[in-house]
């Protein structure tokens, strides 16, 4: 009998995608690329960023990201978080060089903090938490335009004595590499943005591929240059201890904070996950023109800390996301037993009842004579009673005076 294959636990999402990068990692360290395979592989990476950024600026709708700027309070938030509180964290982390961690994975590990925020995995885990993807839409692209600009210009003044190479000559590659493709994308999204808009799929794998492709040529270099001799198992473990402890503490002042801003439910999740997230996407590339050869390192962290947010996130959305389903089912249970109670009306009045006796819900029970301060519903039931007596009776006290 054939058993099926084990499945991880749900709460456990294991990214395909991060699977093929760790493949690709592992290509590059058994056939790393060298003499001219690694020159071939250079401009075909080189190339391939060029490409990724130019399909950026081409699907990126500027008149949507511009609409997004009635929730402005909102995205300055997601900003603040991803380009300066990030930062700061990152800057406070170097007290721990080189003692827990390597010089090298410190600079991936402050380029982290760098990188813009996610833009799919903030949509879909903000849905997934019943929380306003639409700010989470504009959030993520605002993030992204503002990282392409932000991003180098952070690193050109942190990165510069973390061993990051930045100088003039990186920053001509940023503007050819990344920034030019982009605006060419936007320049030219009115005649090719429907026919890439009807081809999603298909260049969501140009998208990967083009990552890819620099994650080999990237870690391909570093394994003939034997940078990864200066990394040990255990501090891959204090690595991936430090990057736990900055994303607890941007889950929680993001939640928290966002709470003390003001903010409704939906657009706190929306804050939560859109400002303590980074991209792979972006920054794998802006990595391999920031480093150049040393991007090896440099991108490692990120790499850990992508696969650690979707891991967390994911449990944190489904369990918001329960809550959010118990909370509208318990309204709606309260509100179809008040309908049903305004349909009923109030219990019909039967025959012998007292108005009181029936408002009150008991039993009708004549009491003694009323007084002059009795309530005018008691004395005028007992004058009734008074004058609905028979003729006969009246007669025969008549009589008997």
């Amino acid at each position: 009998m054939r058993h099926p294959l084990p499945k991880p636990p749900s709460w456990l999402p294991v990214d395909g995608y991060i699977l093929a990068l760790v493949g690709t990692v592992a290509l590059a360290a058994l056939l790393p690329a060298r003499g001219p395979a690694a020159t071939v592989a250079d401009g075909a990476s080189t190339t391939a960023v060029a490409l990724l950024f130019f399909l950026y600026g081409a699907r990126l709708s500027t008149r949507e990201a511009m609409a997004g700027l009635r929730h402005w309070r909102l995205h300055l938030t997601v900003l603040a978080c991803t380009f300066a509180v990030f930062p700061v964290l990152g800057l406070a982390v170097r007290g721990l060089v080189p003692y827990v961690l390597p010089p090298a994975l410190y600079t991936g590990l402050l380029f982290l903090c760098l990188v813009p925020s996610t833009v799919q995995s903030s949509i879909a885990f903000t849905s997934l938490a019943r929380g306003n993807v639409a700010a989470a839409i504009c959030a993520g692209s605002f993030s992204s335009l503002v990282g392409i600009v932000v991003t180098p210009l952070l690193a050109g003044l942190v990165l510069h004595g973390s061993g990051g190479g930045f100088s003039a000559g990186s920053l001509v590659s940023i503007v050819c590499q990344l920034l030019l493709p982009f605006l060419a994308g936007q320049f030219l999204r009115r005649w090719i943005g429907p026919f890439l808009t009807r081809r999603k799929k298909a260049l969501g794998y140009v998208d990967r591929g083009s990552i890819l492709l620099v994650v080999y040529s990237a870690f391909s270099t570093g394994m003939v240059q034997g940078i990864w001799h200066q990394v040990s198992p255990l501090r891959l473990l204090c690595l991936l201890g430090v990057e736990a402890v900055l994303l607890a503490v941007m889950l929680t002042g993001t939640s928290y904070g966002s709470r003390r801003l003001g903010f409704g439910r939906a657009d706190r999740i929306a804050i939560t996950f859109a400002g303590s997230k980074k991209s792979l996407a972006a920054g794998l590339p802006m990595a391999s023109v920031l480093f150049g050869a040393q991007a090896g390192l440099a991108v490692l962290p990120l790499m850990l800390f992508h696969q650690m947010q979707l891991m967390v996130c994911a449990v944190l959305a489904r369990r918001w996301g329960a809550d959010a389903d118990a909370d509208a089912d318990a309204d709606a249970d309260t509100t179809a037993t008040a309908d049903a109670d305004a349909e009923a009306g109030p219990e019909p009045r039967r025959e012998g009842d007292h108005p009181a006796a029936v408002a009150g819900g008991g039993s009708y029970l004549p009491g003694p004579p009323t007084r002059s301060n009795d309530s005018p519903s008691t004395s005028g039931a007992l004058t009734e009673a008074s004058s609905s007596r028979t003729p006969d009776s009246s007669a025969s006290v008549s009589a008997r005076r």
